[in-house]
């Protein structure tokens, strides 16, 4: 059995009670969810996940995350030590909250800056001539110049595509099969989606 509580915007709380959460999902419950949740959750789960790998291939190699970040000659040397030691750790453990759910909207906050970070990094360095592997999935330094002309855009687009992710869980951080929604068991749904069933 679900119940609802209506918002002052117009959507609808739901709430399921937790034994009905810890078995199987129903045709109903899963008519229940909006589609914008749907969304959410898969914002959630590719968001996170890449977050993590990206973590997880630099965390082996640190120096060599330290040499990627170095080579934008963006930060002040000692510094660029400091966020190349850093990043690794930190994408890994905002993958991992966007994987379980836990704390999503600070977390993809927190993504959405990295993401931006990204994209003047790249952009810093295709406007001033240097060829360099982003170091988004580990390597990083300079390669040959063709090479990172031709990855500049796709790495710029991508990371793009990534920001837009972030801002949808900022904006609607409660998603299907989260950490948050199976204790709190509460998942938004709209007049609009109300009115599809």
């Amino acid at each position: 059995m679900r119940t609802e509580s209506c918002h002052s915007d117009g959507r609808y709380a739901l709430r399921v009670p937790t034994s009905a959460t810890s078995s199987a999902p129903t045709r109903a419950s899963w008519r229940a969810i909006a589609w914008r949740d749907w969304v959410g959750l898969a914002a959630r789960v590719i968001l996170g996940v890449v977050m993590f790998v990206a973590g997880a291939l630099k965390v082996t190699n640190l120096p060599s995350s330290v040499l990627a970040v170095r080579a934008y000659k963006l930060l002040q040397y000692d510094l660029a030590a400091i966020v190349g030691y850093a990043l690794p750790l930190v994408e890994m453990t905002i993958g991992l909250l966007l994987v379980v759910g836990v704390f999503t909207r600070v977390a993809a906050a927190v993504n959405g800056v990295l993401m931006v970070a990204f994209i003047f990094g790249i952009s810093w360095a295709w406007a001033h001539g240097y060829s360099l592997d982003c170091g988004c999935f580990g390597g990083g330094g300079e390669i040959e110049r063709a090479k990172a002309l031709a990855t500049y855009p796709w790495e710029i687009a991508r990371d793009l595509g990534l920001l837009a992710l972030a801002v949808w869980l900022v904006v609607r951080p409660t998603t299907p099969y989260s950490l948050e929604t199976r204790l709190f068991g509460t998942i938004t749904v709209s007049d609009d989606d109300l009115d599809e069933e």
